[in-house]
């Protein structure tokens, strides 16, 4: 009989836990798994991608804390073989309704970020005192990287083998036709250096230093600077973009649901955050052969990056002036450039779905 799992989000839109989501749902085998997606709220962008064979229930909650309720009710009435919470924001959710419902289900969680990325507001405060006395009830946790595994077990004192790193499945069969396909950007149409970030437009995705770092190097070259994705900073950004006097040379057209055919045409491309787990846009660039800068965030560059200036440039967060000098290089050095892109290409296989899948279908049996 076929393993019943439930997977948990929010809601099923633009950001990387939403598309590793979206991967598990349309990969994990039909038949070992019976696949369910819960939903705090039925909303997103790639729902409409989403197989037509995976059963969507809808817990209409106000947000995910207050969601434990209709959580526990569905719960007792499926009474699912597994609970993947796949959000930060919905783990504790997730334990709470399990414990509730007495459902003698396993319940696993993914952690995608170190806990204390952005402010220390008191609310993200609140949510790690949470987790510290939650997360020791689910049978298993899996971080996205090293990096985050390691903050969990100094913030909520967890044993080592509660945790298991699983990378992201970030690279699908069919990102090659994606990267494949047209852009009707005209800048594409034109022999002038681009450079690419991808990301929400967020603070923690740093697209402030981003755009002053391009500001340096627009002062001595011809570029451009495209930045996809949406987010509540787009209007701080662009009066940014017009106070360093560099509007013209920037856009930020939104969210692609194809950013891979953008990563495969770019001159370079940037990842300027200041906090990741594990940054799936920086493997996606790499597998699509864009030389690639990082800041040396916490977590997961580092983990992606293997040889400093061989696959790939790492700079520290909000260094502007770093960003812009590696920039420079691979503006002025089309060999290196090239070069860059291809052990980029080999570094990311690592990073394949077909790989990943078989840590996920362990941890999801309970056999990792």
């Amino acid at each position: 009989m076929a393993c019943k799992l439930f997977i948990l989000r929010p809601t099923l839109g633009q950001g990387g836990a939403d598309r590793v989501s979206l991967t598990l749902l349309r990969q994990l085998s039909r038949e070992k798994f019976d696949l369910s997606l819960v939903l705090v709220k039925k909303d997103g962008i790639l729902l409409e991608d989403l197989p037509p064979d995976v059963r969507v229930h809808v817990l209409d909650a106000s947000n995910v804390l207050t969601a434990w309720c209709p959580l526990s009710r569905l719960l007792r009435q499926h009474q699912p073989d597994v609970l993947f919470s796949t959000s930060s924001g919905t783990n504790v959710t997730a334990v709470w309704a399990s414990w509730l419902a007495r459902c003698a289900g396993r319940v696993l969680l993914s952690e995608r970020n170190v806990l204390f990325h952005g402010q220390r507001t008191w609310k993200r405060r609140l949510m790690t005192t949470f987790k510290r006395f939650t997360y020791e009830r689910a049978d298993l946790v899996t971080a996205v990287s090293q990096g985050v595994k390691d903050d969990l077990i100094a913030r909520l004192h967890l044993p080592p083998d509660k945790i298991q790193v699983v990378y992201t499945p970030i690279l699908t069969s069919d990102l090659a036709a994606l990267a494949d396909e047209p852009i009707d950007h005209p800048w594409f149409a034109e022999n002038i250096p681009i450079i690419l970030g991808v990301g929400r437009l967020v603070p923690e995705k740093d697209f402030a230093t981003l755009l002053r770092a391009f500001a340096l190097v627009r002062a001595t070259r011809p570029c451009r600077l495209l930045i996809l994705g949406e987010g509540n900073g787009r209007t701080e950004l662009i009066q940014l973009a017009q106070t360093l006097g560099i509007a013209p040379d920037v856009d930020l057209p939104g969210f692609d649901k194809n950013p891979f055919k953008y990563m495969a045409r770019c001159t370079g491309f940037v990842l300027s955050s200041r906090f990741e787990g594990l940054p799936g846009v920086l493997i996606q660039a790499m597998a699509c052969g864009a030389p690639v800068i990082a800041t040396d965030c916490p977590s997961g560059p580092s983990e992606i990056i293997t040889a400093d200036g061989q696959d790939g440039f790492l700079t520290p967060v909000g260094d502007a002036q770093a960003i812009a000098e590696k920039i420079l290089f691979l503006l002025d050095n089309p060999e290196k450039r090239d070069a860059m892109g291809w052990h980029g290409r080999q570094s990311a296989e690592r990073f394949r779905a077909e790989t990943v899948l078989a840590r996920y279908v362990a941890a999801i049996e309970g056999t990792i």
